[in-house]
C-alpha cells in the first residue's frame, strides 16, 4: 500500500473503518460499536473519501454494500470460483454435482473432513440460493 492508493470495500458493517483505524491510528476514522441487538457491526460510513496514510501513499473508505450479485455464472460453474473446490470438482461421483444434496460428493466429503472450510462452503451455498435457487442450509454454523 506504501506509495499507492488503495480502496477498501465490502459489506455494510464488516469492520473496515476500523481496520483502517488499526493500519493507522492517525485517520480516527469514525466507527460505531457492534449492536447489541443482532451482534452486527453498524453501518457507520456514509461517503467515500481519500485519506493519506502516515507510512505514504492513500486509502479510500467507502460506504459498505449491502450485497453482490452474480452475473452470468451458473450454479454449475459457481464451484470454479472456489480455488480449494475448483481442484476437488472432478473427483464428485456426478459430472453435474452441485455439491449440496448429491451423493458421493468429493467436496462435501472435503467439508466435512476440514479440508475446505465450512465458513467457505457455506458462502458457497449462500451464492447458490442467492441466485433463486433454493438448496438447504448449510448445519456447519
Amino acid at each position: 500500500m506504501k506509495n499507492k492508493v488503495s480502496v477498501f470495500t465490502g459489506h455494510s458493517g464488516v469492520g473496515k473503518s476500523s481496520l483502517l483505524n488499526k493500519l493507522d491510528p492517525n485517520l480516527n476514522l469514525r466507527t460505531s460499536n457492534i449492536s447489541l441487538q443482532n451482534e452486527q457491526g453498524q453501518h457507520t460510513t456514509t461517503f467515500a473519501e481519500m485519506y493519506p496514510l502516515h507510512f505514504g501513499g492513500f486509502i479510500i473508505d467507502t460506504p459498505g454494500i449491502k450485497g453482490f450479485g452474480l452475473v452470468d455464472v451458473s450454479e454449475f460453474e459457481l464451484a470454479d470460483y472456489f480455488p480449494e473446490m475448483r481442484a476437488l470438482k472432478g473427483s464428485c461421483k456426478f459430472h453435474n454435482c452441485k455439491h449440496v444434496n448429491e451423493p458421493k460428493c468429493a467436496i462435501k466429503d472435503a467439508v466435512e473432513s476440514e479440508i475446505i472450510h465450512p465458513v467457505r462452503y457455506d458462502s458457497y451455498l449462500a451464492m447458490l440460493e442467492d441466485d433463486g435457487n433454493q438448496y438447504r442450509e448449510s448445519k456447519h454454523h
